[in-house]
């Protein structure tokens, strides 16, 4: 059993504990001294131990905790609007304590103790909801962010672990699966922010850049669209790890080809047009399991009206998937500013989603698409820090 884990479950324990003994009683603190010790071999001199919680997975800093995949006290302190945890590595005993309190109470409303010595106490944990760093915001009571943590959404992170996950596949590699499954954990946390949902859309910073930044945006996309048309979450994440992993095949493409400002060639283009077919083979060849991801990453150009590429032998229908990619796709090419063109304004982007539905497009996952940008449910974070 690896450390992280091995706290989590004392840590689940001292909250089981101290809702069946009084205050000082000896069971009560051996729980919690028992949770305690293993903290500071997970901190270290530095660096603070962080944990997230989505759903039915747990993460530590980027590691998923296979261990704890379904982990009932993960779903309950989801439920009760904790989904990160920060230890600070200077953590007290004392303050420890305070901690596992302050999340029984969330965990038993009724066991909090409101008053002016508990709210003021520095527990040298933060903890809660995911949030926009400097967008929390606060209790209207009290005017007070404490105790909502906060995600730093830059997404350089993401975009370093994509860009290193593109070059071991251009260096003939498989895609490697855990660093992509956790960059799409690490988006659909980011998406998670208050009440609305967000869409953390990553600016081109450098044209080299285009296929990183784009696939996250596509993945992002396609993940809020997802959630939009009330797919579960094991279907939003597989949709997100389809839009992230959609374009692998272009990264054998040299650059100056994907950046070139003028018209390409012959042979240009159909180097260009075989990125379907070498990406859905990339994917099998890593992860047999990863079918919807190879599926969208062939079939994300193919027409509603069976035009586009690869041209397939006989007409047939693509998938949902790859047709939900293949508007989010499409979204943010549009969007974003090429070495031959402009990027485009959202409603001129829009305007030509619809009036290419029937055609190009599936109509009802365009009205969806375009529903949900405009109803101001979902909130669009534009993130220009992206390496």
């Amino acid at each position: 059993m690896s450390d992280p884990v091995r706290f989590l479950q004392a840590l689940a324990h001292a909250l089981s504990t101290i809702g069946l003994y009084p205050d000082g009683h000896p069971t009560r603190e051996h729980a919690v001294e028992a949770a305690f010790m293993p903290l500071a071999d997970l901190t270290g001199d530095v660096a603070p131990a962080v944990f997230t919680l989505l759903d039915d997975e747990v993460v530590f800093g980027r590691e998923p905790l296979r261990e704890l995949h379904g982990w009932e006290w993960g779903r309950r302190l989801v439920g009760a609007g904790v989904q990160r945890l920060e230890f600070d590595p200077r953590i007290t005993r004392e303050q420890f304590d305070g901690f596992v309190q302050e999340l029984f109470g969330r965990l038993v409303p009724e066991a909090v103790d409101t008053t002016e010595n508990r709210q003021m106490r520095d527990l040298g944990v933060r903890f809660g909801g995911i949030g926009l760093e400097g967008l929390a915001e606060p209790d209207p009571s009290t005017g007070d962010v404490q105790g909502v943590a906060t995600l730093n959404l830059t997404m350089r992170e993401e975009a370093d672990t994509l860009r290193w996950l593109q070059d071991e596949v251009r260096a003939g590699a498989g895609v490697p699966l855990l660093e992509a499954e956790a960059v799409v954990q690490s988006l659909a946390l980011a998406m998670h922010s208050g009440r609305r949902v967000l869409l953390p859309l990553l600016q081109l910073k450098e044209f080299d850049q285009y296929t990183t930044t784009h696939s996250l945006n596509v993945a992002v996309l396609a993940m809020g669209v997802a959630e939009w048309l009330g797919c579960s979450p094991r279907e939003v994440r597989a949709y997100g790890m389809a839009g992230l992993l959609h374009d692998i095949g272009k990264v054998r493409i040299p650059v100056e080809i994907l950046v070139k400002p003028g018209k390409l060639t012959v042979e240009e283009r159909e180097l260009m047009n075989r990125h379907p077919e070498d990406g859905a083979r990339t994917i099998l060849q890593t992860e047999a399991d990863l079918d919807v991801a190879a599926i969208v990453a062939y079939e994300h150009h193919i027409m509603l009206n069976g035009g586009g590429y690869p041209r397939l032998h006989y007409r047939r229908g693509c998938t949902l998937a790859s047709r939900l990619v293949h508007v989010c796709d499409v979204y943010d090419a549009l969007r974003t500013r090429r070495p031959y063109r402009d990027a485009w304004p959202a409603e001129k982007v829009e305007a030509y989603l619809v009036e290419r539905s029937g055609e190009e497009f599936d109509p009802d996952l365009v009205r969806a698409f375009v529903t949900m940008l405009r109803q101001g449910e979902v909130e669009t974070a534009v993130l220009s820090d992206a390496g």
